[in-house]
């Protein structure tokens, strides 16, 4: 790191958990976020703010006025705008030391495959069953820790699926793929903006924690927030042996 770098990373080199050897890890990091609207926001902005030297966005939407009550990523003179455009002049203002790769498509399996075998942590920060599924399949063939969140109306939830280790669950051990579950939007649902600051600023925190190899990560955990009365839940989750994705078959 050359001065400047000593400066702007000052207060995480205070850290005896960080230090300078943490510090360098993140900075030699690539991060793939998928999705850049409210949980890819805040997450983004820590991301990049902490270091983080490569970061991908990945998202196929433009810019709109109802994104700005929540999607902090994005300004009111970008509407209209590719979302990871507008991101990467947002992560760019913010640490322009960094690499910020913009992907503006809806990222197929085939594509997810490429994009995750060549990062070091994944936060799935999407709105939709299949391509949560996708990007769980990737992260488990190419065993690619993955950074899960959801947010909708005043609820939201966090987990941590990590391939790499035999005990830990993927994220079709909670909800599996050939079972249906009801599609839920903010576009019909609603969602509290402040919801998905808090869930995408700690998928930041698990993310830079799992690249610096510090404290312990919500792997097998499940964190549930409802932000009506600001209680957590905490729900363990064992791996399906039976799973499609990674269970024993």
């Amino acid at each position: 790191m050359d001065d400047q770098q000593l400066l702007r990373y000052s207060r995480h080199i205070l850290l005896d958990d960080i230090d300078i050897h943490g510090q360098e890890k993140l900075l030699a990091s690539h991060a793939l976020i998928i999705g850049a609207g409210g949980l890819g926001s805040p997450a983004a902005l820590y991301l990049a703010s902490a270091g983080v030297g490569t970061i991908t966005l990945v998202d196929d939407d433009t810019v709109d006025l109802t994104n700005l009550q929540r999607q902090i990523l994005h300004t009111s003179d970008r509407v209209g705008q590719l979302k990871v455009q507008s991101g990467k002049t947002a992560l760019t203002q913010i640490n322009p030391g960094l690499n910020i790769i913009c992907i503006a498509e809806r990222a197929d399996q085939t594509r997810l495959n490429a994009l995750v075998a060549n990062a070091d942590v994944v936060l799935d920060c999407s709105d939709n069953f299949n391509t949560r599924h996708a990007v769980n399949l990737a992260c488990v063939t190419h065993k690619v820790p993955l950074v899960s969140g959801a947010a909708i109306q005043f609820d939201g939830q966090i987990s941590v699926f990590d391939p790499r280790s035999p005990t830990s669950p993927c994220y079709a051990c909670l909800f599996p793929p050939d079972r249906e579950f009801e599609e839920i939007n903010c576009a019909t649902m609603g969602v509290f903006a402040p919801l998905v600051g808090i869930i995408g600023s700690m998928q930041a925190a698990e993310a830079l924690k799992l690249l610096i190899g510090i404290g312990t990560s919500l792997a097998g955990q499940l964190l549930m927030l409802d932000a009506r009365t600001m209680e957590w839940m905490r729900i363990s989750l064992p791996r399906d042996g039976n799973c499609q994705v990674c269970g024993e078959h």
